[in-house]
């Protein structure tokens, strides 16, 4: 297993300063967001796009994923993060979360990312069942899988309280009408713990699914807050040994966008904990 750190921990600082600090605090490799203030697909130019290789090859630091769920560019009111999604109501809308996935597949492709990760469709609107927002999704899901295919890149959904899909079951549902080997799990401990789904539990029932983890610990309340491991009531121990038992050897990114005042002593305090357990 290798050790990632997310640079949307580092929203004050540009990609390139971000990719040397991740690099100074010991860690093989960085997920990059495809949103401002680093790497927003629909308006980074080519010269970007080299700068960002360029980096990495200087600090010797890989990809290990292209977060395509934030989308703080488009300055949605209703919650930055999460709209556009998947099931928006107005179709143009929506269509602005499918078209910014497929640019970050193209952007994966172009800087070497194995995958990109995106939202597990969107909020349940009042009256819509589940099952007419699961087709919706499908419907807008559907031409970027064909994207992934032929990129060869990766599709990830992550599962996320409150959405569509928050919970495995409900991804397993989903994801059994899609035939394609470029679709695959976001496992990230914190979002299951979130709902009730203690993560040691669930590792080996979706190791088949699981091509890459999202770290992040959650107090024992249970409430949606991310923290530094070891700082709330997951059993990482009992997760990393899970994961061990399934012979998983990608990455493991560690996920702490609320610590953006200080991101350093975040992402060194993460380093010092799990770099025991693994």
């Amino acid at each position: 297993m290798k050790l990632a750190f997310s640079s949307n921990a580092y929203m004050h600082f540009s990609i390139e300063d971000t990719i040397r600090k991740i690099a100074e605090l010991g860690y093989e490799g960085i997920e990059i967001l495809a949103d401002v203030p680093h790497a927003w697909p629909a308006g980074l130019l080519d010269e970007r796009k080299r700068s960002i290789v360029d980096s990495l090859q200087q600090h010797n630091l890989t990809i290990s994923n292209i977060n395509a769920f934030m989308m703080n560019a488009v300055a949605d009111p209703r919650q930055p993060y999460w709209h556009p999604g998947w099931t928006d109501p107005d179709p143009h809308y929506r269509a602005i979360r499918r078209e910014h996935t497929k640019r970050a597949l193209e952007l994966a492709s172009e800087i070497g990312a194995p995958n990109i990760t995106t939202e597990p469709g969107g909020f349940l609107l009042p009256g819509q069942t589940r099952t007419e927002a699961s087709q919706i999704f499908y419907e807008e899901f559907m031409p970027c899988v064909e994207v992934a295919e032929r990129l060869d890149v990766k599709l990830l959904i992550e599962p996320e309280p409150e959405l569509l899909i928050e919970k495995f079951d409900q991804y397993l549902e989903f994801v059994q009408k899609i035939d394609s080997s470029h679709i695959g799990l976001n496992f990230d401990i914190g979002h299951a713990y979130c709902v009730g789904e203690d993560p040691e539990n669930w590792v080996e029932k979706m190791a088949a699914h699981t091509l890459h983890y999202h770290f992040e610990d959650i107090a024992a309340s249970r409430v949606h807050q991310h923290l530094i491991p070891g700082h709330g009531a997951i059993d990482f121990k009992a997760t990393v040994e899970a994961i061990k038992r399934t012979d998983y050897d990608g990455w493991i990114t560690v996920e702490l966008y609320p610590y953006i005042n200080d991101p350093d002593q975040a992402a060194s305090e993460a380093k010092s904990f799990l770099s025991e357990l693994l």
